[in-house]
């Protein structure tokens, strides 16, 4: 008899010990999570100021000037639900613009503009690098969040389930192959 209890609270443990080091893992994602969307927010922050400071330099013609400020500016103030598909389409705006070397030359050809474009063109290499960041969080969350102890522990608690970021990030030609950038 007491040899069974013993082993029974030595299995409790263990469980015990696995269930509070699968919460830890899964907290970290989600603090992971949170520090990747967080970046991925300071680079469609970054990618939309640096296309609304192109658009308005005046180096660009009024037509293209104003498709990339109306992109940028709706990107920066949309609402989270029209978040992914405000940044496709200042992607889609940045490709119109920048698909030929043509309009690159033009803005490098400008007292800055070198910096300028080497700025956008960051920028916009940023921006899948840190999308991909947080999908593969969110991907990694979501595998162990359909472990069946996670659910029949409720261990993730009141966390929401987390969403991946999907939106058309395909840099400009252009700028992506940008020497040197």
């Amino acid at each position: 008899m007491t040899e069974t209890l013993i082993w029974i609270a030595v299995a409790l443990v263990a469980i015990g010990l696995y269930l509070s080091w699968t919460a830890g893992r899964l907290d970290r994602l989600h603090a992971r999570i949170d520090a990747a969307r967080a970046a991925l927010d300071a680079q469609l922050l970054r990618r939309a100021s640096v296309t609304q400071e192109l658009a308005t330099s005046g180096v660009l013609d009024p037509a293209a000037s104003i498709v990339l400020y109306e992109a940028a500016h709706a990107a920066r103030q949309a609402e989270e639900e029209q978040r992914e598909v405000t940044e496709s389409e200042l992607s889609t705006a940045l490709r119109a613009v920048f698909g030929e070397t043509v309009q690159v030359e033009a803005v490098q050809e400008i007292p800055g503009g070198v910096e300028a474009a080497a700025e956008l063109a960051a920028a916009v290499r940023r921006v899948p690098m840190a999308r991909r960041f947080h999908n593969d969080a969110v991907r990694a969350a979501r595998a162990l969040r359909r472990h069946r102890s996670v659910r029949l522990f409720r261990l993730a608690g009141h966390a929401p389930f987390p969403l991946a970021f999907e939106m058309d990030d395909e840099p400009p030609v252009a700028l992506a192959a940008r020497p040197g950038s």
